[in-house]
């Protein structure tokens, strides 16, 4: 990538989280009925059109920091080493993105993650944003798992972690008394797969 598509992309990028972050502000003050995309434009100091070749909806905009941080999970997930039982690979990689995303969480995001949940445009759309993570962690999943069906066995455990998380995150939003990380790990181990379940496939070439 040379210099002036480094730049652009920056740019971008800064013009993408301005957006989003003026969209959390002003519904967290004003309620997202209440909001229009004008409004989270003019906030953001940009046009109507440059909102739209950014997002697609105030929804979209709002949960973009959330579509952020599951795209980082997924990373995380792919770092981790092959060998590695599926749930420990999973959890790892929650607990990591915890300490990298929340682990300086201010008290004013947290205030206004509370007055949103539950909107129904903002539960359809992390419904989408979940969907597809489901799936490719569940194909990044289904050459791991040992036994009969893999395929199925790989879009349950996606869909299990993914759900334990999402509790486990909104529980802490509601009660955040120690840091996300600990949360996590009480939810993970609590739905954690039996051994049996959860037993990796061996290393291509070995028998």
């Amino acid at each position: 990538m040379d210099e002036a598509t480094g730049l652009r992309e920056r740019k971008k990028a800064a013009t993408r989280l301005a957006l989003h972050e003026a969209a959390l502000r002003l519904a967290s003050e004003h309620g997202l009925d209440r909001v229009t995309v004008e409004a989270i434009a003019d906030a953001a100091n940009v046009s109507r059109r440059t909102f739209s070749n950014y997002f697609s909806s105030k929804e979209e905009a709002i949960f973009h920091g959330d579509a952020v941080r599951l795209r980082r999970l997924l990373e995380l997930v792919r770092q981790q080493p092959p060998d590695a039982p599926p749930w420990r690979a999973l959890s790892q990689a929650a607990e990591q993105l915890a300490e990298e995303v929340y682990g300086n969480t201010p008290p004013s995001w947290l205030v206004r993650r509370r007055q949103l949940r539950g909107h129904p445009g903002l539960v359809a759309q992390q419904i989408a944003a979940y969907t597809t993570i489901e799936r490719e962690l569940a194909d990044e999943f289904v050459h791991r798992l040992a036994g009969p069906d893999p395929e199925l066995r790989a879009r349950v455990l996606a869909a299990t972690f993914l759900a334990t998380l999402r509790v486990a995150v909104q529980h802490w939003i509601e009660h955040p008394d120690g840091p996300l990380r600990d949360t996590l790990r009480v939810a993970l181990a609590e739905a954690a797969p039996t051994p049996a379940v959860e037993a990796a496939a061996p290393p291509p070439g070995t028998t």
